[in-house]
């Protein structure tokens, strides 16, 4: 059973950690490991644009930090707005969640909590590589 508003509430600290000059657009993300962890991420901005990073691609990182298992899975993601509220993931994370959840993982959506295979149909992932070869 994924308790959603725990991880939702743990979007909602990350957030606060982001780092949004910018755009003042903060950003958090929490997404629930496999293994049973909650990982957190922010949007960390940056002059140059273009190298900013997403509060899923800091949540990512964090999934794959130090001292964790060798192939962690997130299994739902919740990402919020400066308000708490849900907030679609763009294209990118979306296919960045895709790689390291799977179609399986839930993502809170404005429209529910919805498999990654309704969030990204046709999704291109790590199996194609192999069976496309």
């Amino acid at each position: 059973m994924i308790d959603w508003d725990a991880l939702r509430a743990a979007a909602r600290e990350a957030m606060t950690r982001a780092y949004m000059p910018y755009s003042g657009f903060p950003v958090g993300a929490a997404g629930l490991a496999d293994d049973g962890r909650i990982v957190t991420g922010c949007n960390i901005e940056n002059a140059s644009y273009g190298v900013g990073l997403c509060a899923e691609c800091s949540l990512v990182s964090a999934l794959h930090g130090p001292g964790k298992p060798e192939r962690p899975r997130l299994v739902a993601v919740s990402v919020v707005d400066r308000h708490g509220a849900p907030l679609m993931p763009c294209g990118r994370c979306r296919q960045l969640l895709w790689e390291h959840g799977g179609p399986e993982m839930l993502l809170e959506t404005v429209r529910g909590i919805l498999p990654m295979t309704e969030v990204l149909p046709d999704a291109f992932g790590p199996d194609d590589l192999i069976d496309r070869a």
